[in-house]
This record gives structure tokens, sequence and C-alpha cells, in this order.
């Protein structure tokens, strides 16, 4: 189901900004928004686009347009979580300023130290060195099988600078790898790079726990509001940005995980807010179980899947302090951000006018940290009711194995480790698919994955499509 989205640029907008936005929305008759993924706005029910004049500053990337990121960048985590010395809120605010158009590419400008934001889920992901002022680039354009390091750490304020060059690249229709961009870029832009001279060390910290009013320093707080349904209504947000004005106010952070954070509350203002969102019936004490999912926007079903997932954990009282969950639509060519992936398989489409109840696999993260990006499958084809078991049994892996893996840098991970590859099997008539081997038949050599196959790719054998298949087996490569 498309949406219409409304870039907000690294997450962060002002209260008048936002209250512009709520209008927009009220003058259509809407009662309601939501947040997406990648910190933009999304408007859960029909938008209808306006003109220009309407439309002011506002970047909207309506249902029938594909251009259009949104850049996410850890901002908000500044000064209330973990967070590398030198990395300021400011710092943040100056590169985001640099983009001045939009990218078409995902730009993800992260700090690797919070764990708040996602570090890997761009195509360039730009994340804080010890180093004032640089940055690591990780890249894994639309086409690559695999993320690669740029070979030299980037400045600050050459990020933009960068990325617009690396976009005018690989826009065009030549394929390029990561030693043919680095020659390109550095043939044309003279810039302040510097030499890595240590690879960059993720360190895994547990997720933190990001709603309510929690203490900022001496004399203010940071509010985070989180809404299960993902419905903002529009009154409130109208009167909060109003009580943001009155407390003078700049920015509103929105996370990747559908919620918002304010930072900067007066101490002397604490009450007021506390008044205000009592009065307004605003629940801002949801139990870490419930905040550490991930859901798809609009869709139903997986809101549906998470009440009765949370449910039924609280009624076991299981702790899973630091992990968090995902629920998706079978997606291997995705990218998951979560220690632990419920996938929801697609029903034959021959089967779908029969009532079957759904199947799901479940993948949890090496180590149960996302930014390792491999994912091991622990069950397939399993029923809603076995679900809740599945989670409790690696909840306890999880805490079982906490602090006896070896953190690795992420090079020496992808030095050291051997890709698992996995076997695909047609369920129509059992032929695999082995990407060690190929398919002859098809003129597909040796090497290439199944997640990489066109989609128009159909069995050799039967002509099944390829959404057909499923994982059989892992092998190591």
């Amino acid at each position: 189901m498309e949406l219409t989205r409304l870039i907000v640029k690294g997450g962060v907008i002002s209260p008048g900004e936002l209250r512009e936005v709520v209008n927009m929305a009220a003058d259509q008759g809407l009662d309601s928004i939501s947040f997406g993924s990648r910190q933009d706005i999304i408007f859960p029910k029909g938008f209808k686009a306006l003109d220009k004049e309407k439309m002011g500053k506002h970047h909207f990337v309506f249902p029938d347009e594909k251009s259009g990121n949104n850049i996410v960048s850890s901002y908000v985590s500044t000064d209330i979580f973990r967070n590398t010395n030198w990395l300021t809120g400011n710092k943040f605010l100056y590169i985001l300023e640099q983009f001045k158009d939009q990218p078409k590419l995902k730009v993800n400008i992260n700090d690797p130290k919070q764990q708040l934001v996602p570090l890997f889920t761009g195509h360039l992901n730009f994340i804080a060195s010890e180093h004032e002022d640089y940055w690591y680039l990780y890249i894994r354009l639309p086409k690559w099988h695999r993320m690669e390091v740029y070979p030299v750490l980037i400045y600050s304020w050459d990020i933009a600078t960068f990325y617009y060059e690396i976009e005018r690249i690989v826009t065009t229709e030549e394929s390029f790898g990561i030693d043919m961009i680095f020659s390109l870029v550095s043939e044309a832009l003279d810039t302040n790079n510097r030499t890595i001279d240590k690879p960059l060390n993720v360190p895994f910290y547990p997720f933190p726990y990001y709603e309510g009013m929690n203490r900022m320093g001496i004399d203010q707080y940071w509010l985070g509001l989180y809404w299960r349904n993902n419905l903002y209504d529009l009154e409130f947000l109208k009167e909060m940005c109003d009580l943001c004005f009155d407390c003078k106010i700049g920015k509103i952070c929105i996370t990747p995980w559908k919620s918002f954070i304010i930072k900067g509350i007066p101490k002397d203002r604490k009450l007021e807010w506390e008044k205000f969102l009592g009065k307004k019936g605003i629940n801002v004490r949801h139990s870490l179980l419930e905040l550490n999912w991930h859901l798809p926007v609009a869709m139903e079903w997986a809101l549906n899947l998470k009440t009765f997932l949370v449910r039924t954990l609280d009624q076991f009282d299981i702790s899973t302090y630091g992990l968090n969950f995902g629920i998706s639509e079978y997606n291997r060519e995705g990218h998951y951000f979560t220690s632990i992936v419920v996938e929801k398989n697609e029903l034959p489409k021959d089967l779908e006018s029969i009532k079957i109840r759904d199947t799901y696999n479940v993948l949890y993260a090496k180590n149960f940290d996302p930014n390792t990006r491999e994912y091991i499958v622990h069950s397939q084809d399993i029923d809603k009711l076995e679900l809740p078991t599945i989670l409790i049994e690696l909840s306890r892996k999880y805490f079982e194995d906490l602090g006896n893996s070896i953190p690795e840098t992420v090079e020496n991970n992808q030095k050291k480790e051997k890709p698992k590859l996995y076997i695909y099997q047609c369920q129509e008539c059992l032929t695999t698919y082995n990407s060690e081997y190929g398919d002859e038949s098809q003129n597909i050599p040796k090497g290439i994955l199944f997640t990489d196959l066109a989609e128009t790719y159909c069995c050799s054998l039967c002509e099944a499509p390829k959404s057909n298949f499923r994982i059989l087996e892992p092998v190591t490569a």
C-alpha cells in the first residue's frame, strides 16, 4: 500500500514546521499522522496533492512518485544517550543543512555509540570515527551484493559534496565498484580526507528505553512519546507545538521506532508538561517489552500480531531488555535492523482464495546485534501460536550468550566470517537452487545468490515463480 510521505531531513523538525504539517492534514479532513522507519512523516489515509504555494518548503512524496529518500540521522540521540565525544547536535544540524537537494539514494549519518538509530540501512552510511569531524563511509548501492568501506575518512564539511558526487556517478547507466568510485571522486573533488588508521569498531549496547520524562543535564528534561497504533492525534500535536513555542524548544526529533523525542524542556516547566500529558490522557509508561518493536506502517495484521505477542510474553513475565523485534512480510532483499525478526510467509497465489492460517519464519542477528547485518534462520513455517515459545527461547539464549561473544570490527567480520549460503527449494516440484552451482539451464553462473536473482526468475523444472521458493538449509561458502 503506497502512502504519502513528508521528508523530514535527519528526523529533525521545528515545532513551527510540524504545526504547518498538522494544519495541512487537518484541512484535508485527517485526524492523525504517523511516523515512518526513516524518520519521515506518513499520512495514513488519503492525502491530496497541494499546489507549491501551499506546500511551501515542505517536501512531499506522493504515492505515484519514486523520488525522495529521507536522510536518517542519530541527532535524536545526542545529549540523551551514549555518544562519541566530539559529535554534538549542532554538528548534525550543520551537516544536514549542507544537503540542499533531495537525495536520490538513502543516506544515513550516525554515531556508532548509540543504539536507537540503525547504522547500515542506507545506500551511503556515514559513521562517526574517533577523530573529530571525520567519518567512515560504508556503501552498498542498490545492485551491490555486499557493503564496502570507502578507503579514507570523510571530513564533516565534505559529506554533502561527497554524496552528490557519488550520486552523480552512480545514477549513470554504468555499474561501478568501490575502487572506481574512489578513483572518480578523488579526481573530481579536492577534499580534506584522512587516512583510516584503524577499522570501525561498533560496540554492542542494550537497546535503550526512550519513553517518558527523563533528566537531561542539570536543569532540563527530555520527553519521549510513543503511541502503540502509530496514529498521532492532530489536536494533541497542535497544542504540543504551542507548548514547545512557549518553552522556546526549537527542535522535535522523530525516531525510527514510530515515536518522537522533545529535548530541552526547562526544569521549571516539567510539571506543566506532565499536567498537559495527563489532561490529554497520554500514557508514558509503556514497558520496554512493548517499545522495542519495529512494524511496517499501516499494516493491521502486523499490529495485531505484535499485540498478541506482547500480551503473551507479558503473561510469562519474560525480560527482553536489550533486545528489539521486527515484524515484516517475507523479504530477504530488505535490510532488517532488529535483534530478532518475525517474517510472514507469502501464500501461493493459487491458495489465496482458501482460508489457510499464515505461517512465519523467525530470524535473529548474529550475537543478537543488528549491526553485524548477518541473520540466522532459527525457525521456518511456524504457526502464530508457536511464536511466543520461539521468542522466549531466543530471549533466554540472548541472556545466556550475553558477554560471551568477542567484539570484532566491521572489516574483520567481513574477512573472517565465511558467509552462509542458503539453498532454496521450489514448493511445487521440490527442485533446489544452490548459488554454489547457479542454474545452467537459465544461463545463471555460479555464485549468484537467490536473493539477487531477478523477480522474473522461475523454476527450471516446473516454471513456478521465484516467490514459490523457500529456504531449505544454510551451507558454508
